[in-house]
């Protein structure tokens, strides 16, 4: 059958109303599609910008700042020689050996925030206790905390007051060469692992709890269910605590440093970020402590990478 000639027409007329309207309809969604995939990276941006403005940008300007010179030669390049004078310094040396003391001492700053969530978590007695006064410590001032340590540690003390009690002699914490800076880093551990805690506790909220019920069916012990359900169900959680437990222990403990012992003795408690302060504001020597913080950024880049990749592979040991 043949159609009419005008029907045609008319068909072929109406096959080209239509082609402009179905653009018009892909054209808005095309523009849709494309904002969509712009619209993280105009999230992302304002945050990208304020980490450059204020995080990226000063670090580079300060390690650029530490080839040059102090007093005289302020603002003249002067190559390596900040570095080589730190490479020189006793009291650098000490503070990079304080730095080995912290890594050593990690473990038992996370261990301790880890346990007392763990015991949180599976209600044995006393929980309640840990519960309420956790974290006490840590909406503490550095200053408070060690001017209460100053007292209680102090030659003439409670604490050695109690000990004499018991037939052991003074000990002088804090005069001590040989034990004052782990007294300075107990007390730290001590203001500051109630923050741990708390995410230790969040991380224990994503726990599977059929494993802990299945490891009590199977009679599994305290010590059991830690080392095989709850640490490696924490992986992620655990490695978190480690490198933000680090970076504090490395760049928030001048407040108690500069209460407890000033450095003293003999620089024995000396840690980069006080030996940056004395270089900065005692003895007018900014770019020497450039040279320091880059030495220091330098040290915790390398320490939380380590950290990150050792924490890995025991988990993927486990």
């Amino acid at each position: 059958m043949v159609r009419p000639a005008g029907s045609g027409r008319a068909g072929g007329a109406t096959t080209k109303q239509r082609g402009p309207r179905e653009g018009a309809a892909i054209r808005p969604a095309s523009r849709g599609a494309r904002a969509e995939r712009l619209a993280p990276y105009v999230l992302v941006a304002p945050a990208v910008l304020i980490i450059v403005v204020l995080r990226l940008w000063p670090l580079v300007l300060g390690v650029n700042f530490s080839f040059t010179g102090d007093g005289e030669l302020n603002g003249t390049p002067v190559g390596l020689s900040n570095y080589l004078e730190l490479a020189g310094d006793p009291l650098f040396h000490i503070s990079l050996r304080n730095v080995g003391l912290l890594v050593l001492l990690l473990p038992v700053a996370v261990a301790i925030p880890g346990l007392l969530a763990t015991f949180i978590y599976l209600r044995v007695p006393g929980h309640r206790v840990y519960r309420s006064v956790y974290f006490f410590p840590a909406v503490l001032s550095p200053v408070i905390v060690g001017a209460i340590f100053n007292l209680m540690l102090g030659f003439d003390g409670p604490l050695n007051a109690a000990l004499g009690a018991i037939g052991v002699g003074p000990v002088d914490w804090l005069g001590d060469p040989g034990i004052s800076m782990f007294t300075v880093v107990g007390v730290h551990i001590w203001a500051t692992f109630g923050m741990a805690l708390v995410v230790f506790l969040a991380g224990f909220s994503t726990l599977d709890a059929s494993l802990l019920d299945a490891a009590r069916v199977d009679g599994a012990s305290l010590r059991q269910v830690i080392w095989h359900v709850i640490i490696p169900s924490l992986t992620r959680t655990i490695q978190f605590v480690f490198v933000t437990t680090m970076i504090g222990m490395l760049t928030s403990m001048f407040g108690l440093l500069f209460v407890m012992t000033s450095g003293g003795p003999e620089g024995s408690t000396y840690l980069p970020e006080y030996y940056i302060w004395h270089q900065q504001g005692q003895m007018n020597r900014p770019a020497l402590a450039s040279a320091a913080s880059t030495v220091l950024f330098v040290v915790m880049l390398v320490v939380g990478l380590l950290q990150i990749t050792l924490l890995r592979r025991a988990g993927r040991q486990d």
